[in-house]
């Protein structure tokens, strides 16, 4: 009788491997890390370092990572390094800028892993290319939400002739634990914690905005990249803490344009650490005045249909900003200039190749 052998069956190769990167903006060491190992460590990440250039973080062995810092930053803009932000998280997209590869998965280092109800350990990065990588249903909202999930489909009711779906753009996730509080609600709430646990993604429908969190994105780059600005923030500017905000709301009206999907819902975070509501206030109290009249703006954005890239639908949007939010107040003028800075600074490190130059992102609507 022929001996048996014990077969070796092989992991199958991480999704995406080589075609994501995971970008983590930073003021210190990266132990966080330690708890994503299983998940991240066949993946290259892109660590953004705000603050002092001369502190050296620490990263655990074993990750593949490049580090840039204030000093790398302007190095490789020179001047155009004015539309990266400052001593804000908001350095974040210079991660996004420098990437070569398709998609982006971002995650702040106070984010640590979650975990189901059943006590299984939530792997957010698997979840959010499954996001990304099945279509978008923006122009009819399916009650039974996202109907290319496991276990779903469109209902009764649904037109046939929109069941194809568009391409995913955006994968916004949640967290459990600490929420994504403004300011005065965490005041009134500073003992409230997400503990809901709800099993569902959905598309944001179509010309309908959303304040889009940056501690759990994930998005495809080659679709949505240059718009993905996360704005003036930190030193030197009069509001904080709306980078994510503003990058959201510029997202939704180019995606909506152009015809591409954005989801929100699962994966779930771990949310660890509650930022101090007072500091939050000094960063955003403009901010919760100036976006009564900035989200009105948004709502009414009209992009012309020679928008056919997003390059093109950004520098549009960033004349609409200078034209009609100067007059909210004279930051939004300098915003606009940094938002032409961005896709200047953005063509430059990623020259269209001849190929790519003559494709649109999407179609406009």
């Amino acid at each position: 009788m022929a001996a048996t052998t014990k077969l070796d069956y092989a992991k199958p190769p991480p999704p995406l491997k080589d075609e994501l990167d995971i970008v983590i903006p930073t003021i210190r060491n990266l132990e966080f890390l330690e708890m994503w190992r299983p998940f991240f460590e066949p993946y290259h990440l892109i660590i953004v370092q705000d603050g002092d250039p001369t502190k050296t973080i620490k990263v655990p062995d074993g990750f593949d990572y490049d580090l840039y810092n204030r000093n790398d930053i302007k190095k490789l803009l020179g001047p155009r390094a004015s539309c990266i932000s400052f001593k804000d998280s908001a350095c974040r997209c210079f991660g996004y800028m420098v990437s070569k590869k398709k998609y982006i998965f971002t995650i702040d280092d106070d984010c640590l892993v979650a975990k189901d109800p059943s006590g299984k350990a939530i792997n957010a990065l698997e979840q959010h290319i499954k996001n990304l990588l099945c279509p978008s249903t923006p122009f009819f909202f399916n009650t039974l939400y996202d109907p290319f999930a496991d276990g779903a489909d469109f209902v009764r009711g649904y037109p046939f002739s929109l069941r194809d779906g568009v391409p995913t753009a955006v994968s916004h996730g949640l967290w459990l634990n600490i929420p994504d509080y403004d300011a005065p609600t965490q005041l009134v709430k500073p003992l409230e914690r997400n503990q809901r646990y709800v099993d569902a993604v959905l598309t944001i429908p179509k010309g309908t905005l959303f304040p889009m969190c940056g501690m759990n994105l994930a998005f495809d780059r080659e679709l949505i990249g240059p718009a993905m600005y996360f704005g003036l923030m930190g030193d030197g500017q009069p509001i904080g803490r709306y980078d994510d905000m503003w990058a959201g709301w510029c997202i939704k009206v180019i995606c909506d344009h152009l015809g591409l999907g954005v989801k929100t819902g699962l994966p779930y975070i771990w949310h660890s650490k509650a930022s101090n509501p007072f500091v939050n206030l000094r960063k955003e109290y403009k901010g919760i005045f100036w976006q009564e009249e900035i989200i009105p703006f948004f709502q009414s954005v009209s992009l012309p249909k020679d928008c056919t890239s997003v390059q093109k639908c950004y520098i549009e949007l960033s004349k609409q900003v200078k034209e009609k939010l100067s007059k909210v107040d004279p930051y939004f003028d300098k915003l606009a200039s940094a938002m032409v800075t961005w896709i200047e600074a953005w063509e430059e490190i990623n020259p269209p190749t001849s190929a790519s130059s003559k494709l649109s992102n999407g179609t406009a609507k």
